[in-house]
């Protein structure tokens, strides 16, 4: 089978598409015939040699996934062969990117069937991210006021619909020219954080999510209200001493919770570019900053019917020969996503 694979850490240039052999689900694991695969900024950790839990090279990257069940490994009741599952691969986050993959059972989910295969594979890590970050550790409910900073990026889009489904007030930290999106997603206030001295319009809110450090962040800071949660995905020096920060934590509970939001059409996939397999190299030369579509950049590996757009799906998916547009660094980038297991 074929698989993105690295055997040196380093730039772009070290990843590799090439035969390896077919791998076997172990005790509670599930081999999955991989339609699709997100690529992240924290494959470019492990690429990089910057993650303290990825195995050593020769590996293969990725871990977002949507596919079709193969076998499953003893111990395992909840799936079956043929059953159409999505989710994260292991603990480790590698092994996603190639033809079969090996997962944990208990950080896969069925897939949403309103999602195909693609968007599906876009979702798992960035969608239960601004799950936790706001149900679990902000707490936000109905009538508060919440803040999210890079609301227009991957995480930031999820995090600024599920507040607004679930009645929260969004204000929304973001470049002028997203205001098009935020509008889509519900948003109402929308704060451009390339304005001088934007901080001294914003309003006093209950929570900050923030998705992208720096001083955009640190700038925000003093719309907390007393006693607010302040929770953030990325690690920025200084860090304030109430923040919470925190990565995210993949497990079929939550992709579980995930899929209703997607089946009630209350949160809406949102993909980039889309590339083959075999331009594995060219999508980590797009995480690494080469202009790319906004969303989330990913494989498609398999063919299926499902791999056809579905209809709502936010960002068409495109070749990127056809269509490139310039990343931002709030919205992607491995800079801007540091994460505790990395060094």
């Amino acid at each position: 089978m074929k698989a993105a694979r690295i055997h040196s850490f380093g730039p772009p240039d070290v990843v590799v598409v090439e035969d390896v052999p077919m791998p076997s689900p172990g005790p509670g694991e599930v081999l999955v015939r991989v339609m699709a695969a997100g690529v992240a900024p924290w494959d470019a950790i492990i690429r990089e040699g910057k993650s303290k839990v990825s195995p050593q090279p020769p590996l293969t990257l990725g871990s977002d996934f949507s596919g079709v069940v193969d076998k499953v490994g003893p111990g395992v009741t909840d799936f079956a062969p043929a059953d159409e599952v999505y989710g994260v691969t292991n603990p480790q986050f590698c092994g996603a990117q190639a033809e079969f993959a090996v997962a944990t059972a208990d950080m896969v989910a069925r897939k949403p069937q309103s999602l195909n295969h693609v968007e599906a594979a876009s979702a798992p890590v960035i969608a239960v991210t601004a799950w936790q970050m706001l149900f679990q550790y902000a707490q936000a409910i109905h009538g508060q006021t919440v803040m999210v900073v890079g609301a227009a990026g991957n995480v930031g889009a999820y995090a600024v619909q599920m507040a607004v489904d679930a009645g929260i007030h969004v204000v929304a930290i973001a470049r002028l020219d997203d205001e098009g999106l935020l509008r889509s997603l519900g948003a109402r206030s929308i704060v451009d954080s390339s304005k001088p001295a934007f901080e001294l319009d914003l309003p006093q809110v209950d929570a900050i999510l923030d998705t992208v450090g720096g001083t955009t962040f640190q700038r925000c800071l003093a719309a907390l209200k007393p006693g607010g949660k302040l929770v953030t995905s990325v690690f920025t020096q200084p860090l304030p001493a109430e923040a919470v920060f925190f990565y995210a934590q993949v497990t079929a509970a939550r992709l579980r919770t995930i899929t209703a939001l997607f089946e009630a059409r209350r949160i809406t996939a949102r993909v980039g570019s889309v590339l083959p397999l075999s331009e594995a190299r060219q999508a980590q030369d797009m995480i690494a900053g080469a202009p790319h579509k906004p969303g989330k950049i990913v494989l498609e590996i398999g063919q299926s019917q499902q791999s056809r757009p579905a209809q709502g799906s936010l960002g068409d998916t495109i070749h990127p020969a056809t269509q490139a547009v310039a990343i931002r660094p709030e919205q992607n980038g491995p800079r801007n996503w540091a994460i505790p297991w990395s060094n």
